[in-house]
């Protein structure tokens, strides 16, 4: 198996890249085009543990659009042959304090109709010292 095959990274950084904004602009219908459709997908997120995109639409369209800024860094992306990915970042809000990190990680899969989000996790721990 090829890992960080250049193309396929490209691809992948870009779709992490279309998150980022749609998740900061609250781009609800982007946010939801990008997880797959499926009642396989799930997120857990920082408050909530969504199976299926059912959910994970509704938590969508009901989450405030309210301090959604925020800075990211040590973006990983890794690809493992041309159709699986995943993305991996720390993030942090200023809401969040000097003393918290937030991460993130999504796997990837690309399926016959494009490359969609089919799990996602996202978190926030005590800032290491």
């Amino acid at each position: 198996m090829q890992i960080n095959l250049p193309e396929v990274v490209a691809e992948v950084s870009a779709l992490f890249e279309c998150y980022e904004k749609a998740l900061t602009t609250n781009d609800v219908e982007m946010l939801t085009a990008l997880f797959r459709k499926a009642p396989e997908t799930i997120r857990y997120g920082i408050g909530e543990n969504l199976y299926g995109a059912d959910e994970i639409a509704a938590f969508r369209n009901a989450r405030p659009a309210i301090n959604l800024e925020r800075t990211i860094h040590r973006t990983v992306i890794t690809t493992y042959g041309r159709d699986y990915a995943t993305a991996s970042t720390l993030f942090h809000r200023e809401m969040m304090g000097d003393r918290k990190i937030g991460r993130q990680m999504q796997t990837w899969v690309r399926f016959p109709d494009g490359w969609f989000i089919v799990a996602a996790h996202v978190s926030i721990i005590d800032k290491p010292a």
